[in-house]
C-alpha cells in the first residue's frame, strides 16, 4: 500500500493496522484452495471505526481504484470469500463480546465464535439451529454472510429462516437497520431523499418489474448460497419488504455487517439415532422416501472412502478428537476397524437418521417403525443408546473437519462441495457426480453430506502442486454443475461463491439473472468497494491463479 495511504489509514482507525509479512500471510488464507495477499490487515475496535473505513475508500477509490475491503471473522470459508487483495478487515479482535439473550432472541457481532455463542444460549436452553459442521471453528459474521446451514436444516432450515433484524455499514459509511418493512414502512423508506431511499427504490423496483423471472430462477432445492436472493426480499401476499433476506448469503458484497439478532429454538430433550449400513446403493431411494415421511430432525449420510480416510489416517483424526473422543469413536465404528483389518467390504454408504423430541415416547415411536419398514430392504441397522449419538456424530463431524487441513503430503480441495439436488435425483446423480472424478486417478474423494435435502459435499484430497490436479479443477466443474443445472439444483447449498463458484452463476442461472446479480451490487455498492470478485466479477483465471501450493 501507497505509505502516505496507509500513514491516512492508521490516523483514521483507532483499532489496529497491521501490514507485517506475518499478520500478511496469515491473512492470505481461509479453508479454501486459495491464497491471495492483502496489502493490510485492519482489526476495528467499534462501530465508527468500520464506517470510517468505509469512508476512507470511498474517498481514495479514483485515486487507487484496486482499493476494497473484504470482512473476515473466524476464516473458516471453503470457497476464499474472506480473502483479497486489499484490506482485509478482521472483526474477531474486537467485535466479539458475549451474546445478549432475552426471550427467543440472540444479539451477536460478526466476531464471537459460535461455540461460544452456543454456551450462552444453552444456559438459556435454547440454540440455532443452522449451525454448519464447523461448529467449533467458525464465527458468527460467516453465518450470516455465508447463510449457513448444517446438520438440523432439514428439520429448521437454513439462517436465512432465523434472522430478524441485521445492522449493517452501506457504502455511504454510515449504519442502517435492516428489519422486515410493512408496505406503509417501505413506503416510507423509498420517500428518504437520501442514499437509504435509493437503495430501497431501485430494489423494489428491480424486484418488482423481474418478479415472475426471479421466481423461476429460484433453485428447486430446500438449501441454496448460491448468488443474491432477491426471490425472498418481497412478498406480495404478506405486503413485506425484508433486505435482510438480500444481506443474509451476501458474502459482505453489499455492506459491512456489524450486528445481527437470531431467533432462537428450545432444546430437545431427548433423541435417538438410527444408523443404516448399505453395502449396495440398489434400494437408496426408497430407504430415503421410508426416513423422511417420518419427518427426522437430521439425515446424514458419509460413505467409505470417509471411512477409510478417518480409518488411514487415525493418528491425525485422534489427534483432532483427543483422547476420550478417540476412544467414543473407535467404540462406534469397532466393526469397521475389523472388517478393515479383516479384508471385508465396509458398508458403501453410512446414513445417520436423528429424531429429537420432549416426549422419548414420540422418539422411540419412530424408530421402531421404521426398523420395520426397512427390513424388506435388507440393510444392516444399529441403534444408538440415548446419550451415545455423540460417537457417531464425531465421525461425522470431525472428519470433515479432517479434509480442513493437510493431511501428511495431501491437502483438500474445496471445489465441487456444495452441490444440492432434490433428494429423489440422489441415486441418478450422485453416480454421475462420482464417476466424472473417477476418470482423473490423481483426485481420492470422499462423498458425504445431508442427503434428506440432498446437499452433499465432495471434496477430493490431492496433490494440489501437480499441473493435471490443477488442470483438472476447472473440468470437473464445468461438467458437474452441467448435471446440477439439468437437475434444477444449486451449485452451493451452504458454503457460498466466492472465488471458486462465482465464475458458475451464469451456468446455473442464466444471463439474465447474473445481470441482476450484476444490477444490485451497484446499488449498493457502486464503487466496489465490498469484497470484489464475490458474487459478481468472478474471473475464473484469477482463482486458478491463486490457488495455494504451500502450507
Amino acid at each position: 500500500m501507497d505509505h502516505n495511504l496507509l500513514k491516512e489509514l492508521k490516523k483514521t482507525i483507532k483499532g489496529g493496522v497491521s501490514s507485517d509479512e506475518e499478520t500478511l500471510n496469515t491473512y492470505s488464507h481461509d479453508a479454501s484452495l486459495f491464497e491471495v495477499k492483502p496489502q493490510v490487515v485492519v482489526f476495528p475496535k467499534d462501530e465508527e471505526d468500520v464506517k470510517n473505513l468505509v469512508k476512507f475508500v470511498s474517498k481514495n477509490k479514483k485515486k487507487f481504484p484496486s482499493l476494497s475491503l473484504t470482512g473476515r471473522s473466524a476464516g473458516t470459508d471453503m470457497s476464499g470469500g474472506s480473502i483479497n487483495e486489499s484490506i482485509i478487515v478482521a472483526f474477531s479482535k474486537y467485535f466479539n463480546g458475549t451474546p445478549v439473550v432475552s426471550g427467543n432472541i440472540a444479539i451477536t457481532a460478526p466476531g464471537v465464535f459460535y461455540r461460544d455463542f452456543e454456551k450462552e444460549t444453552l444456559r438459556h436452553n435454547l440454540i440455532f439451529p443452522s449451525y454448519p459442521a464447523s461448529r467449533e471453528l467458525c464465527a458468527m459474521g460467516g453465518i450470516f454472510n455465508n447463510n449457513a446451514g448444517g446438520e438440523k436444516s432439514l428439520q429448521y432450515g437454513k439462517t436465512e429462516n432465523y434472522v430478524r433484524r441485521m445492522k449493517v455499514v452501506f457504502a455511504d459509511g454510515k449504519t442502517y437497520t435492516l428489519k422486515p418493512l410493512t408496505e406503509e414502512e417501505l413506503k416510507q423508506k423509498m420517500a428518504q431523499n437520501d442514499f437509504e431511499g435509493e437503495i430501497y427504490r431501485k430494489i423494489y423496483e428491480l424486484i418488482t418489474q423481474n418478479y415472475e423471472l426471479l421466481l423461476k430462477a429460484k433453485p428447486d432445492v430446500t438449501k441454496n448460497s448460491a448468488g443474491y436472493f432477491l426471490w425472498n426480499v418481497w412478498d406480495p401476499d404478506k405486503k413485506i419488504f425484508d433486505l435482510t433476506k438480500l444481506f443474509v448469503g451476501a458474502q459482505g458484497t453489499l455492506g459491512m455487517f456489524l450486528e445481527g439478532d437470531l431467533e432462537l429454538v428450545p432444546v430437545h430433550k431427548h433423541r435417538d439415532m438410527l444408523i443404516i449400513f448399505l453395502h449396495d446403493m440398489s434400494h437408496l431411494g426408497q430407504i430415503i422416501n421410508e426416513v423422511l415421511s417420518l419427518k427426522p430432525e437430521s439425515f446424514e449420510s458419509y460413505d467409505d472412502n470417509t471411512l477409510k480416510l478417518a480409518l488411514r489416517y487415525f493418528p491425525e483424526f485422534a489427534k483432532q478428537l483427543g483422547f476420550f473422543g478417540s476412544i467414543q469413536a473407535g467404540i462406534a465404528f469397532l466393526p469397521a476397524f475389523f472388517d478393515m483389518l479383516t479384508g471385508k467390504s465396509l458398508p458403501k454408504l453410512i446414513l445417520q437418521v436423528d429424531f429429537t423430541s420432549d416426549d422419548l415416547l414420540e422418539v422411540k415411536k419412530k424408530v421402531a417403525p421404521l426398523k420395520e419398514r426397512l427390513k424388506p430392504l435388507h440393510p444392516q441397522t444399529q441403534v444408538a443408546l440415548e446419550n451415545q449419538e455423540k460417537r457417531y456424530w464425531l465421525v461425522r463431524r470431525e472428519s470433515f473437519n479432517l479434509l480442513r487441513k493437510k493431511i501428511r503430503d495431501k491437502h483438500t480441495a474445496p471445489f465441487i462441495d456444495d452441490f444440492v439436488i432434490k433428494p429423489e435425483y440422489i441415486t441418478e446423480v450422485l453416480p454421475l457426480v462420482t464417476d466424472i472424478l473417477k476418470k482423473h486417478p490423481e483426485f481420492i474423494f470422499t462423498v458425504a453430506g445431508h442427503v434428506g435435502n440432498g446437499n452433499f459435499h465432495i471434496i477430493p484430497l490431492v496433490d494440489i502442486k501437480n499441473p493435471n490436479v490443477q488442470a483438472a479443477i476447472p473440468q470437473i466443474s464445468n461438467q458437474v454443475y452441467e448435471i446440477i443445472a439439468k437437475y434444477h439444483g444449486s451449485i452451493t447449498g451452504e458454503h457460498n461463491d466466492g472465488l471458486i463458484r462465482t465464475p458458475y452463476l451464469k451456468q446455473m442461472y442464466g444471463e439474465k439473472i447474473v445481470k441482476l446479480f450484476e444490477e444490485t451490487k451497484k446499488i449498493f455498492d457502486p464503487q466496489n468497494i465490498f469484497n470484489p470478485r464475490k458474487k459478481v466479477g468472478g474471473d475464473l483465471d484469477y482463482a486458478m491463479k491463486h490457488i495455494r501450493t504451500s502450507w
